[in-house]
């Protein structure tokens, strides 16, 4: 009962002013109020801006946020300090396609494929994360990159599809 109350709060509440605006009208508030109700697991001080669209079974750490009209597939972990810019998409299943003798929109979903995104991560804005992506702990995601793989502890990855920059505890030498 307590997550249906929390869907139906955040359906009133998710397009009240961004967080950052002047005059939000307690809406950041509110939408954090209603999905800490309906969230699998919610931390303390998180921030889900305006507009996000959010699933199910969702793990959200302490000071996280869900950037602004953002979507969140069912079945993501998202750790603890990571920063989600605006518009980021995390996908958790495709549709099927193996048959070629039916169209695919009358194939059906695969399962579902979870994604973890680790602590200490910063995703830049307009990032799409597919189906079953780990993202390790400190790693960075340059905004509009589409990531595909997993993204090892501590990397900076940037792209579509995204590759490796650098570690965090490299210096660049030679940018192409």
């Amino acid at each position: 009962m307590k997550k249906i109350i929390g869907k139906i709060m955040y359906s009133i509440f998710r397009k009240f002013p961004a967080s950052d605006s002047k005059f939000n009208f307690g809406g950041k508030i509110f939408r954090n109020f209603a999905c800490k109700l309906f969230f699998e697991e919610c931390g303390h001080h998180i921030n889900i801006d305006r507009d996000a669209t959010i699933g199910k079974h969702i793990k959200l750490g302490d000071y996280s946020g869900i950037g602004k009209n953002s979507y969140i597939s069912d079945y993501v972990k998202i750790g603890k300090y990571v920063m989600m810019g605006p518009e980021c998409f995390i996908y958790t299943r495709n549709h099927k396609f193996d048959s070629l003798d039916r169209p695919m929109c009358f194939q059906g979903f695969d399962t579902y494929k979870p994604v973890t995104i680790g602590d200490d991560v910063w995703i830049g804005g307009r990032v799409i994360i597919l189906p079953g992506v780990n993202i390790g702990e400190g790693a960075i995601i340059g905004a509009g990159s589409v990531v595909t793989k997993n993204v090892e502890p501590y990397t900076v990855v940037a792209g579509n599809p995204a590759k490796v920059l650098k570690k965090r505890n490299e210096k660049i030498s030679n940018v192409q």
